[in-house]
């Protein structure tokens, strides 16, 4: 493996913003209020990584008697939390310093809507150094796991997946890297290690270390 990369794509919820533990409290009250009674840690281990019409779909098969218009509604509970107290994740700004001082580009890739992270991106103040390198599920055809994202993210880019890095937080994620061919480096801070290993060249918990991991 050649280091350092000449791309470094992110993911959004988990890595560069802290608002899985937010988002995770929501859709558990919610589901809760239409039927299905689930602990934080069941909500992690179900729904984290995937889509809100992924979460929908497993939610009524578990027995939640959801209204066709959901996902709008989830979102826009969501929306008023995080723009009230999403924070950075730890260290990520020091990242992305570290990453400016070498001249590697960087890039934004998530499942969430574009409306999602202007709201996290804009509180936490990263917007501005990722605009015009924020890509969503709603720009591509198939959502992560399928590689489309990190692909496109990469072509955009003009690097070849081979020489660029993802920086992922769910089994999800980094399964969309894979499959990409796309080298997966996952952020285990509040993930299963044994759950990103099958699919990543390495795992860390700290932000910190990143800069090293990626060779610079």
């Amino acid at each position: 493996m050649t280091l350092p990369p000449d791309l470094v794509i992110f993911d959004c919820d988990g890595v560069l913003v802290d608002s899985e533990p937010l988002t995770n409290v929501v859709i558990r009250d919610n589901l809760a209020r239409h039927g299905l009674d689930l602990s934080l840690q069941e909500i992690l281990g179900t729904f984290v990584g995937g889509t809100m019409a992924g979460v929908m779909r497993e939610a009524r098969a578990m027995g939640a008697q959801l209204p066709d218009d959901w996902v709008g509604r989830i979102y826009e509970e969501m929306f008023v939390v995080l723009a009230e107290k999403v924070e950075i994740v730890p260290g990520i700004v020091g990242v992305l310093d570290a990453l400016d001082q070498a001249s590697i580009p960087y890039a934004v890739g998530s499942n969430g809507p574009h409306r999602k992270m202007e709201i996290t991106l804009g509180r936490t103040g990263l917007s501005d150094r990722l605009q015009g390198r924020v890509y969503s599920r709603e720009d591509v055809a198939n959502p992560k796991p399928a590689p489309d994202l990190y692909l496109q993210a990469a072509a955009r880019a003009g690097v070849p997946p081979e020489r660029a890095v993802v920086i992922e937080d769910s089994p999800t994620g980094a399964r969309a890297a894979q499959a990409a061919g796309i080298r997966c480096f996952g952020y285990v801070a509040d993930t299963d290690p044994a759950r990103m290993t099958p699919f990543c060249e390495a795992v860390f918990d700290r932000m910190q270390v990143l800069p090293g991991l990626l060779g610079l």
